[in-house]
Order: C-alpha cells, then structure tokens, then sequence
C-alpha cells in the first residue's frame, strides 16, 4: 500500500539536495527514482522492485525496508 511505514526511518543524504528520513516504499520511490547516485548497483534494482511490489500490496513494507537500506549502503549515503 502507498501509504504503508517502515517500523523505522533511513536517513539517507543526497548531496546538495540534503538529508532526507524515508519512512516507507512511496518515499524510497521517490528517492530511488529522483534522487539516486548510482542507478547500476544490483541493491538498486531489488530495492526498486521491493519498494514497487510493497506499494502494490504483493511485497511486505519490511522487505521492502531491507532492500531498500541494502542499496543505500551499496551507494554509501546512509548518515548513521
């Protein structure tokens, strides 16, 4: 669902387009498609079908979650 939290935000950070706390897979989508460095990591590819599939009910918003923290890592832009 669209409108679905993670237990836990990822802070993640963009550059000079700041900081940003993803609280689920709509937010993900957004940064995974506007805002993501490097769009040819294999963490990048799960992380965009997880988050696409939890929005749409057939993903849990957990799984979604753990791809989408895998392919931050991938690109190091966690701030934690």
């Amino acid at each position: 669902m669209m409108t679905e939290k993670w237990s836990s935000p990822i802070e993640v950070g963009f550059g000079v387009w700041g900081y940003r706390g993803v609280t689920g897979p709509f937010d993900a989508m957004i940064c995974l498609t506007d805002l993501w460095p490097d769009r040819r990591g294999a963490h990048f590819v799960r992380a965009r079908s997880a988050c696409r599939g939890a929005i749409a009910g057939r993903v849990g918003a957990e799984q979604a979650r753990a791809e989408f923290l895998a392919a931050a890592e991938e690109v190091r832009i966690l701030t934690h």
